[in-house]
């Protein structure tokens, strides 16, 4: 088990983290798709101007899927920061696996 120790510290290594760049990944794939639907309708001549249709949608009254990107985008840096921030709780002094790991 000395390859983990190489690798490095595990900060950040836990399935909260995962989730966080997951969310924030795919809120990115969801607006760049948008962007790039809003400008082929414009190339087609079916709406007026994409990229301010596109804008238009953050600020309208409606649910649309530029604002749910927006929440996953919050979501996942919440995850982020919950996932390399949080504390470990301490239960007591450590067992024998803790410390035969800890003291080699």
């Amino acid at each position: 088990m000395r390859w983990k120790e190489e690798i490095g510290s595990r900060r950040g290594r836990n399935w909260m983290s995962a989730m966080g760049i997951l969310f924030i990944v795919t809120a990115a794939i969801i607006m760049i798709r948008n962007l790039v639907l809003f400008n082929i309708q414009h190339a087609a001549g079916l709406i007026e101007d994409g990229t301010q249709q596109f804008l238009d949608n953050f600020s309208n009254g409606q649910i649309t899927n530029e604002k749910f990107a927006v929440a996953m985008i919050a979501a996942g840096g919440f995850l982020l920061y919950w996932g390399y921030f949080k504390k470990k709780e301490d239960y007591g002094p450590p067992d024998e696996h803790e410390w035969r790991r800890f003291n080699r």
